[in-house]
């Protein structure tokens, strides 16, 4: 059985997660995912964790189930080409005119050999940064793979970032903390 608490406390949410102990969630930072995600359909509600440990991967973290968290990272990161082409009607059911006010989340696979790591950005998911209603959708461009290994770009984008302005990451720099989609990490 899994242990989940929500405790409403005015604008915040305290979560009990499995991965992350327990967070205090602002309201704002919840976003909707109609649709949910494929194979998680039942779950609707998450919210985005910074494990704080300067990988620059995120976590996508479900409100309902405490148990489940997928490790997210932000296209651009390591792959500064991708674009996004959206149809109208999925530009229309996230109520965005303009990708700009979007932010866009690649679902990644760690296996137990990190070197393999790879990205999925064939069905990213959206989020629009007004509404906080999103959607992962699956792109029509052939071109885009489901299993892109990341591992050697994502490395090389950690060397020049933390070299550039902040001290070399420690093994653990600072607690787990919620963050809006709009506030990622991507330059």
């Amino acid at each position: 059985m899994l242990e989940f608490r929500s405790i409403y406390e005015g604008e915040k949410v305290k979560v009990t997660t499995t991965r992350f102990g327990e967070l205090e969630v602002k309201k704002q930072d919840v976003f909707h995912l109609n649709e949910g995600l494929m194979g998680f359909e039942s779950l609707k509600d998450f919210f985005i964790v910074d494990p704080g440990d300067q990988t620059l991967i995120l976590w996508l973290q479900s409100v309902a189930d405490s148990a489940v968290a997928f490790p997210v990272i932000e296209p651009k990161i390591f792959n500064p080409d991708y674009q996004l082409k959206l149809l109208p009607q999925e530009m229309k059911s996230l109520e965005l005119t303009d990708l700009a006010h979007s932010t866009v989340f690649c679902i990644l696979t760690i296996p137990r050999l990190v070197t393999e790591m790879s990205a999925n950005l064939k069905a990213p998911i959206i989020i629009n940064n007004q509404t906080k209603k999103g959607r992962q959708i699956v792109l029509q461009d052939s071109k885009l793979d489901i299993r892109l290994k990341i591992y050697n770009d994502l490395k090389k984008f950690i060397v020049n970032y933390t070299s550039n302005d902040t001290p070399p990451p420690g093994p653990k720099d600072e607690a787990p903390t919620v963050i809006s989609p709009s506030d990622s990490k991507a330059p």
